[in-house]
Formats: structure tokens, sequence, C-alpha cells
């Protein structure tokens, strides 16, 4: 239990286009009233329901936590976009799979109610720094994952080769679809679908996965977090995709760095949440037994 948190002022996310989370958003904005908490909305989400809002940024600046409401996607980019305020994020599930945000909205009056008790926990999970360099822009791109980096092909008659380092020295060269660089918390995302291995989300490693590679000796392979890893590729078109959400350019003379984010995502789950009972229930394994 974590009894450390104080939350006079609470930040909520709305799914975007999404205007049916309206009754939702009144739910949980009663639900932390009722302690005495002030709730504010992003701009762009109160846009979508027909209430005032404030800007994102003041809006992270001005909570003590976060709620997202949506479904794993949500928090994802409230993860990523809020990551210089490092606040406390509340995943409130209106989605359908629901690794992330696990709160569903028939059990959050009552978890509401338990974080003002101090019945809850938070976990740290380990986000992706990333650094795109260009030949054809001076100051580097940089950005944040919660699940995954991808480089992909262009289009679907291409293939992407990349040269992959670690700490500055060559390791392989993955030639293919693409590769998936994933953190533990993205490994039962598209690291899972493309082969990876599920890794408990708690750890702190790199996975990387090849996607559909024109090698069979290609395999997924795990390492330490405190490893840096830089990618190249000598072609001119491939992309560069964050947590399936953000997409960049990336070619011939461009380079990525990848290392571990100086602070983890901070997540707020219920006290008895057991992460291999949430593998069990989402992946529907032992249904045999």
């Amino acid at each position: 239990m974590d009894k450390g948190l104080t939350i006079r002022r609470v930040g909520i996310v709305l799914r975007p286009s999404t205007p049916e989370l309206k009754a939702l958003f009144y739910t949980v904005k009663s639900a932390f009233e009722k302690h005495g908490a002030e709730v504010i909305i992003d701009s762009v989400s109160a846009g979508m329901i027909g209430v005032l809002g404030r800007d994102f940024d003041t809006l992270c600046k001005e909570s003590d936590v976060l709620v997202s409401i949506g479904g794993d996607g949500t928090l994802l980019s409230l993860a990523r976009r809020s990551y210089p305020y490092h606040k406390p994020i509340l995943g409130v599930n209106a989605g359908t799979l629901g690794f992330l945000a696990d709160i569903n909205p028939s059990e959050v009056v009552s978890f509401i109610d338990k974080l003002y008790g101090g019945e809850f926990r938070i976990d740290e999970r380990m986000m992706v720094e990333a650094r795109l360099q260009s030949d054809e822009i001076e100051n580097p791109r940089r950005f944040y994952s919660l699940n995954d980096i991808v480089i992909s092909r262009p289009s679907i008659s291409k293939m992407v080769k990349v040269d992959a380092y670690i700490d500055k020295k060559w390791f392989n060269t993955y030639y293919g679809d693409g590769l998936i660089i994933s953190t533990p918390t993205g490994s039962t995302a598209y690291n899972l679908a493309a082969g990876g291995p599920v890794t408990f989300p708690l750890t702190d490693a790199f996975i990387l996965t090849p996607i559909c590679p024109h090698s069979l000796t290609q395999r997924p392979l795990v390492i330490p977090a405190d490893f840096e890893i830089e990618i190249k590729t000598p072609q001119k078109e491939s992309l560069v995709i964050v947590d399936g959400q953000e997409q960049y350019d990336f070619g011939h003379g461009d380079n990525l760095i990848i290392r571990k984010a100086p602070i983890g995502a901070r997540l707020i789950h219920r006290v008895e949440r057991n992460y291999f009972d949430v593998l069990r229930e989402k992946l529907s394994w032992g249904q045999d037994r």
C-alpha cells in the first residue's frame, strides 16, 4: 500500500472521438469531488463532451494525479505526453484489452475511495528515451515510449534493412519487415504478435524482435536496459513508429539512439492486482486445464 500520495487536484484525459465517455467522466469526477478534490479536464477532451477545459501542459503541471479514461492506447499516449511532469497515472478501462488501464467502470468509484484510504500501489514501468538524428534537421528529435519503438518498411512491397549497434559496437543486421525494440511493458503488444517473449513488466530490459526476418537464424534478443542501442539504415526510406501512435521518417544518414529513460511511468494499480493473473485472463492461458 502507498500512503504518500496527496490528491487535491485531478487531471482527466479522455479517448479521442468518443463523446459517449461523458457519463463515465462525470462518474469519475463526482467520485473524486466527494473527497474534496478539484477535477480538471484537458481542452481537447473537454471540447469533445461540451465542457470547459485546460491546455494539456497546464493540466499536467497543476494536477497531483492524471486519469486516463479509454483503453490502453489512451494511457500510452498520456504517459508519453506527460513524461516531463512525472505524475502518477490511473487508467480507467473503457476499452477492450485493459493490460494497462485496468480499473473497470463498475469498480472505479470504490477504487477511488480506496485511493484516498491508501489502498493502492504505484508501479514504475520502464520507459524508452529516443533521439533521432538526421542530416537534414539541425536539432535531433527527442521522444519517449512506454511500449515500443518499431523500425518499419515504408510500404508493403518493400523490405527494410537496419544495422544495430549496442554501446557503439555493431552486432547485427536485420533484413525483413522491420525490427521491434520493446520495453517489458510492451512485450505483450506487437512484440508478442511477432513471436517475442513475454517479460515481467517491472524488469529493466530491452527486447529486440525482428518482424518476419529474411533469415531464419534471426531470433528475439533480451538485453539489460543499461545498454545503449543505435540503429542505422542504408535505405532511403524507412519509418520509426512510437507506441503505434507517432511516426517519423527514417533513412540513410539518420541515427536512432535508444536508451532507458531516466524516470519510468508511474502507474496506479489495485493492491491485489497480480500480473500473472492478468496474463492468464487476457491471453486465455490455461483454458484446457
